[in-house]
């Protein structure tokens, strides 16, 4: 792959990973209640999700997806029902702490990239998108294991940029978030719930 062309795959994935969507509310989220660097779990949990989209992407699985309508119906539903769980929870959830302390962390890492991993897992229409888009950037001419480590080294660290600006962000807007108690978990679990509800229909 040319330098030129790396470029250009660089600043689509850019415009990809700054497209609001599930796993960027999700690190807003867990930005301002636990903090940008306990984010980091839910970032690599959403970036390990991202690359096994790629993979099936580009090893041919999403092909499946394109041409069954009941995997996609069912994968639909599936991701929906999981997003709404997860709104659910928030809804739920009680008002933030004032600060989060190293010492007691609010949530398990593990709990943190689970959700951030299952989040980007759950969407399908990434699959759609991945299928559609990364095909641009592929030769045949060439090896597809170089091409797979180039194209997902370039989506993660695109992602990767973006989500830590989210998540520090949310962590310095912090004050705002508490003095909003539980409407803030509110409003984000409502908008995870509603994106779920709507997943499954479209």
């Amino acid at each position: 792959m040319s330098f030129e062309t790396w470029l250009l795959l660089f600043v689509t994935t850019l415009g990809i990973s700054l497209t609001p969507g599930p796993n960027a509310l999700l690190v807003l989220t867990h930005g301002a209640i636990h903090g940008s660097r306990r984010t980091l779990f839910t970032i690599a949990g959403g970036l390990v999700g991202f690359v096994v989209m790629i993979a099936l992407c580009l090893f041919g699985i999403a092909a499946l997806v394109e041409t069954s309508v009941h995997w996609l119906t069912a994968l639909k539903w599936i991701g929906g029902a999981y997003l709404v769980w997860l709104g659910l929870g928030l809804w739920r959830a009680p008002a933030m702490p004032v600060a989060v302390s190293a010492q007691h962390p609010t949530a398990r890492a593990w709990t943190l990239f689970r959700q951030g991993l299952f989040s980007a897992l759950a969407n399908p229409k990434a699959l759609l998108l991945f299928s559609a888009f990364l095909p641009q950037f592929i030769n045949a001419q060439h090896s597809l294991i170089q091409q797979f480590v180039i194209i997902t080294f370039t989506y993660v660290l695109a992602e990767f940029l973006v989500e830590m600006l989210i998540a520090a962000t949310a962590d310095r807007v912090r004050p705002w978030f508490v003095r909003a108690g539980r409407r803030f978990n509110r409003c984000c679990g409502g908008l995870f719930v509603a994106v779920g509800a709507l997943l499954p229909l479209r």
